[in-house]
């Protein structure tokens, strides 16, 4: 569909503005639609920051109409999930949440940290989610300290025949070796989730009675235990220790805070009273206004996980009603008293986060200006290459986005056809597979950063010009005789337009984080060579034997686990694997018994 404005429908729908490619830009919804696509081309023009260059790129507008608003917001997060649009607000799928969980169907419940994608089962007891793992682990600690439940594996608890070290320094009540009763254990476990819950008045009370219990009995030893964990629960739960609310409910509070092209929705995480955790999600180039930012946002960010009972905003939103039904939750704005005060602390961690983000915009802008590159590195892509003695030839590709690691884009390379250690031939080999991908799929970096020197960066010029890319700036970072100790070495950078290297200042902020991000690839290099390394020599040891190669020493190892078990195998077992021969099977036992 061109762009004929007058004949846009009235209606209810979703609205897609598209390139001359016919790559979907933006997805937005209106309740008329005609009235909303004129708004983008009016005289006035619309305020927003990428506004101009959205509709710069915009050839076609496709519409489609709904039956109700409802629809059209349900139409217009799928289509934004699939399409992916530059300037709409998008989530990634891969976020994982940290839970603290008491499986309480076991016989001796334990406390431990869980991770998973979505909705947590209904069958255990979960508190969380918890988006620090820090903080999870922290919890952990102070629960051990509190409470004496085991700590032990399954398989731990099952095999011990003797108490550990945590029963005799009194942090566990030992049930490996039956040193409690399921009663007693359960009380332990019943106060563990109270503490857990916030009921910690309750706890403090039942611990007092039980105390002056074993008072009464002349038991000592329980006593001063007793008093021991309400000391500590005591001092934990004082008014300057945590954060608190005094709501009862569970809920989220965000905020969002914008500069620029630059967007940072914040979130704080309260349950049971206590703030357990934050989030943060950066978005840049949105076409979006704040209406709209709220409204895509809290569709996808709660299709993927459980919402609280409440969330908190800094502003009124027009489909509150219709967002309440859909994700089946209260959207509350508060203007005044303690829902106010978690807004305005949102708030605050927003603004101080968006400063983060934009200190770090600078220090790429000092990145550009000091390497002389045509572009802001906001997307860098860093390359290694790992052997030794010329085996095992790999290399690694690192991304990293604003400064920051981008675990999902990392790739992992086998060089396949060099036969010795040529880093040269290797990085031309590596370089000319990603690129020519990357250039099909539209991912190109900003920044490709090559560990090495002078040689390195002229394979990589070569490269570019052979797949004609010249929107992506190249440079080459080698370290004090290919030295990848820590420390405060001499650098040399390497960039396409000069003779010699740059020589910066070993405390240079611009050479500190491209160190960084050089050392971050050659870690994960070095760590997948070694993995290959180690599976090459387990299999070599196998294909030893007459008549067994490659494959055949990996059905080996599949069925038994590893050379020690292969070594060690009954003559039965060997009989039932598919493949192998008679032959095979007498080879099999003379390599048996040389061993």
């Amino acid at each position: 569909m061109t762009l004929d404005l007058d004949n846009i429908p009235q209606e209810t729908g979703v609205y897609l503005m598209k390139d001359s490619k016919g790559t979907v830009l933006y997805v937005g919804k209106a309740k008329k639609l005609k009235n909303r696509v004129k708004q983008y081309f009016s005289r006035k023009g619309d305020e927003r920051i990428m506004t101009p260059f959205l509709l710069s790129k915009t050839t076609d507008i496709e519409t489609i109409i709904t039956l109700s608003e409802k629809d059209a917001l349900i139409l217009e997060t799928n289509l934004i999930k699939q399409h992916q649009p530059k300037y709409n607000i998008l989530l990634k799928d891969d976020k994982s949440f940290i839970h603290l969980m008491i499986n309480l169907h076991h016989r001796w419940p334990m406390l431990r940290l869980i991770r998973y994608r979505g909705a947590p089962k209904k069958d255990r007891c979960h508190f969380g989610p918890y988006t620090n793992a820090f903080a999870a682990r922290q919890t952990i600690d102070l629960m051990a300290r509190l409470f004496r439940l085991r700590q032990c594996s399954d398989r731990e608890l099952t095999m011990r025949t003797r108490p550990c070290l945590l029963y005799s320094i009194k942090k566990c009540l030992a049930p490996c070796v039956a040193q409690c009763t399921k009663k007693e254990y359960g009380l332990e476990v019943k106060h563990a989730i109270e503490f857990l819950k916030g009921k910690n008045k309750h706890v403090i009370t039942q611990l007092k009675k039980k105390m002056k219990q074993a008072s009464q009995n002349m038991e000592y030893e329980k006593a001063e235990i007793a008093k021991k964990t309400i000391d500590q629960i005591e001092h934990i739960i004082s008014p300057h220790s945590v954060i608190r609310s005094k709501r009862t409910n569970d809920c989220d509070v965000f905020a969002l805070e914008h500069k620029g092209k630059y967007h940072v929705v914040f979130q704080l995480l309260f349950r049971k009273g206590r703030l357990v955790g934050t989030n943060h999600f950066k978005f840049m180039e949105l076409a979006s206004d704040k209406q709209e930012i709220w409204e895509t946002f809290l569709v996808q960010h709660y299709q993927k996980i459980s919402p609280p009972p409440e969330v908190l905003l800094p502003c009124e939103l027009k489909c509150k009603n219709l967002l309440e039904e859909l994700l089946s939750i209260k959207v509350i704005c508060p203007s005044k008293g303690e829902q106010n005060r978690l807004v305005q602390l949102a708030k605050k961690n927003a603004k101080a986060f968006m400063r983060q983000v934009l200190s770090k915009e600078e220090l790429l802008l000092d990145v550009q200006e000091t390497c002389g590159l045509n572009h802001c590195p906001v997307h860098i892509e860093c390359f290694d290459i790992s052997s030794l003695s010329g085996t095992d030839l790999v290399a690694c590709m690192v991304r990293f986005s604003y400064g920051e690691r981008d675990r999902s884009s990392t790739r992992l390379f086998k060089v396949k056809d060099i036969q010795k250690s040529d880093d040269y031939s290797a990085i031309k080999e590596v370089l000319m597979r990603h690129y020519s991908k990357a250039q099909k799929n539209d991912t190109l970096p900003d920044l490709a950063l090559i560990d090495g020197g002078k040689g390195h960066l002229q394979i990589a010029v070569k490269i570019f010009q052979e797949l004609g890319i010249v929107s992506v700036d190249l440079i080459a970072l080698a370290k004090e005789r290919a030295r990848h100790d820590k420390g405060l070495n001499s650098e040399k950078i390497f960039v396409v337009h000069k003779r010699g290297p740059i020589l910066l200042p070993p405390r240079s902020s611009v050479l500190l984080i491209l160190q960084q991000m050089r050392d971050e690839a050659h870690r994960i290099a070095i760590s997948f060579h070694l993995k290959r390394r180690s599976k090459r020599l387990i299999q070599t040891q196998l294909e030893n034997i007459p008549g067994i190669g490659s494959k055949k020493s990996i059905l080996l190892l599949k069925h038994f686990g590893s050379v020690e078990r292969v070594k060690k195998g009954a003559k039965q077992e060997f009989a039932k694997i598919k493949g192998l021969s008679k032959a095979n099977l007498e080879a099999i036992e003379k390599f048996q018994r040389e061993e």
